[in-house]
């Protein structure tokens, strides 16, 4: 795999095709575009990362090297501004002018630079940066995901070792076996090879389950967490595990799976067969190739809609980038989903009685494009193994 070209290589083409003296960026630790920011620099200067998320950082490019500036603490304590010392340094090393800043870039940022002497012009950058993915990016997403497939296997294991009572709840250990119970077990497995579940575990069963491809977007705890109901889970149901972690260097994984124990076959079984072919004509559509990603969600519906599901049954799909957020650039309707990507592939049927069966995987495009350690995407989840799916 070839070396993709460097974040610090995309700002200054910017700088020069904008005619702009520096790129400068600002906020917590926290935000995604910072984290960006302080890799490019870690990359080049080996200069401190986000290591404190109370935090605060201003970074800025300036055609030939990396500034940075940060305070800990809250800016009651601060001697003084990190925006304002950060412009204060551009300007006496005679950086002129316009500066590129993210339309994010936080009010009083904005104000420190422009006292200090700058105007100030909107930038995507980093967005479009963000879609493609360097060596290192692709394999600290991977590194995350295998951390996610490790914690899906865990619950396949739980399910598959499972009994269930004469009214068909599933019991673990002899105990009735609940969607939280089976969350924490995920989450310790994700934590045992070296994640964080960052509060983006979810499970949901039976009536539950019927949830849209955009139904795990939320950041943090409260969001998703509340999706996790203490319902026994129940033989013969679809019981939809999704897992998005974050590895320690700050990039996501990210995996959807239905498992259905004991199950009889039925619109369960169409819809998992019509999701697997989706995925596996996806993936030959974006070897060595590049499509919008509209153009793959219209695929992937595609696919799963010559299975006989209908105009009047649901189908939902989503493609999106994953990196330092769980869903990022390329996202929207016309951004190219090409070799330089990473994208979350996901797709969802309902089958009936809010009943759905979903399926999400990570797929590098390429030659050819890849899975990132994929489970068995089986509905048996005893038949989880380390196979890779095609």
């Amino acid at each position: 795999m070839s070396e993709r070209v460097s974040p610090t290589a995309r700002v200054a083409s910017t700088l020069s095709s904008r005619d702009a003296a520096a790129f400068v960026h600002a906020g917590p630790s926290r935000d995604p575009a910072v984290q960006y920011c302080l890799r490019a620099i870690d990359s080049i200067e080996s200069a401190p990362t986000a290591d404190s998320f109370d935090t605060t950082h201003a970074v800025a490019f300036d055609g030939t090297r990396w500034h940075h500036v940060s305070r800990r603490g809250v800016p009651e304590d601060w001697p003084r501004h990190p925006v304002d010392e950060l412009a204060t340094r551009l300007a006496d090393d005679g950086v002129p002018g316009t500066v590129l800043a993210p339309a994010t870039i936080p009010h009083d940022a904005a104000l420190y630079l422009e006292q200090n002497g700058f105007t100030l012009a909107s930038s995507d950058v980093l967005t479009r940066s963000r879609r493609s993915k360097t060596d290192l990016e692709r394999a600290l997403i991977e590194r995350a995901q295998q951390a996610t497939a490790a914690g899906v296997k865990r619950a396949a294991t739980v399910l598959a070792e499972s009994d269930s009572d004469d009214e068909g709840a599933l019991l673990a250990g002899g105990t009735p076996l609940t969607g939280e119970r089976l969350r924490i077990a995920i989450d310790e497995a994700i934590v045992a090879a070296g994640s964080l579940p960052d509060g983006r575990t979810r499970v949901t069963g039976g009536m539950r389950n019927d949830a849209p491809a955009t139904s795990d977007d939320s950041a943090g705890a409260s969001g998703d967490r509340a999706e996790t109901s203490d319902d026994v889970l129940r033989a013969g149901e679809p019981i939809t595990v999704a897992a998005s972690p974050r590895g320690r260097e700050g990039y996501h994984g990210g995996l959807v799976r239905t498992f259905v124990v004991d199950s009889d076959g039925g619109d369960s079984r169409r819809a998992h067969v019509a999701l697997t072919q989706a995925f596996r004509s996806v993936r030959s559509m974006l070897t060595d190739a590049t499509h919008t990603t509209t153009a793959v969600e219209a695929e992937l519906e595609a696919e799963i809609r010559a299975y006989g599901f209908g105009e009047a049954d649901a189908v939902d799909t989503r493609v999106t980038g994953v990196g330092l957020e769980p869903r990022e650039a390329p996202a929207a309707a016309d951004s190219d989903v090409g070799p330089e990507t990473v994208v979350r592939i996901e797709a969802a049927v309902r089958v009936g009685d809010g009943r759905s069966v979903r399926i999400a995987d990570l797929l590098a495009p390429g030659r050819p494009a890849q899975w990132l350690e994929s489970p068995s995407r089986s509905l048996d989840p005893g038949a989880y193994a380390d196979a890779e799916p095609r």
